[in-house]
């Protein structure tokens, strides 16, 4: 006799910042107490030629585990996503998905696109 299981979706809080919102980041994630029982996504306007840093400097303000997104990852409540350089991002059943962009550049929205 088989069983199924239905997993109750993670709610996601989407945190769309301009490449100066660091400091409200900072202070938004520090304040959050685990468990919280909800996954955050950050997009951010990033430079697409240059390395983010932007999840290890947020990991060191927080108790919420902070990953920078590779597409494919599982929603998992009390983990801070961030979005690549040079990426869009989406969601699709449960999973976030990398899109690259079909505008160029200084005509991509992508905190846009990801609501």
């Amino acid at each position: 006799m088989s069983q199924e299981y239905h997993v109750q979706p993670v709610p996601v809080v989407g945190v769309g910042s301009s490449a100066g919102g660091l400091e409200a980041l900072r202070e938004m994630l520090s304040a959050a107490e685990v468990p919280t029982g909800l996954a955050f996504v950050v997009v951010q306007h990033l430079d697409p030629h240059h390395e983010s840093m932007l999840a290890e400097l947020l990991d060191r303000h927080t108790r919420l585990s902070v990953l920078q997104c590779e597409g494919g990852e599982e929603i998992e409540a009390d983990t801070v996503f961030i979005i690549p350089p040079g990426k869009g991002l989406s969601i699709e059943q449960g999973r976030l998905v990398l899109n690259d962009f079909a505008q160029p550049r200084g005509l991509r929205r992508p905190i846009d696109d990801f609501f």
